[in-house]
């Protein structure tokens, strides 16, 4: 520690040490303050809340099982209908809460026109959940 002198010899030359006493206080004054202040910023309530027996509310989306065979012909939920039907039952599914998911299942062997034309129904009427099926795999 360098300390002051009123000795002349040693009165212009630089300090070569640190004081560290001055950083010392300071970080003990914070650390005083942190272990004060701590216990009040975990405050909290407790409460014995009370047990509910209800089952969690949840409510699944219908599915929508939307089939095109490979002739072509729409299917909904297995009952075959035509282009202007399948539209209006789209319209009608995106009205309600929640918004039911469309399962598509398209034949291989359909025109991408079909499908196209069937996702342009489904997009236009405002579903916006519709997914594509297909086989999986068959082992190798």
């Amino acid at each position: 520690m360098a300390f002051a002198s009123f000795d002349s010899k040693s009165a212009g030359a630089p300090m070569a040490d640190i004081n560290m006493v001055p950083l010392i206080d300071v970080m003990l004054v914070l650390l005083v303050i942190f272990i004060i202040t701590a216990p009040l910023l975990t405050h909290a309530v407790k409460l014995e809340l009370p047990r509910a027996s209800a089952q969690e509310n949840q409510l699944k989306p219908d599915k929508i099982d939307f089939a095109i065979d490979a002739a072509g012909v729409l299917h909904w939920n297995g009952e075959a209908i035509s282009r202007a039907e399948a539209a209006q039952r789209f319209v009608a599914a995106s009205l309600k809460q929640p918004q039911p998911e469309v399962h598509l299942r398209a034949d291989q062997s359909v025109a991408y026109r079909v499908v196209a034309q069937t996702l342009a129904d489904a997009s236009r009427a405002g579903l916006t959940k519709v997914g594509f099926v297909s086989e999986p795999a068959t082992g190798r």
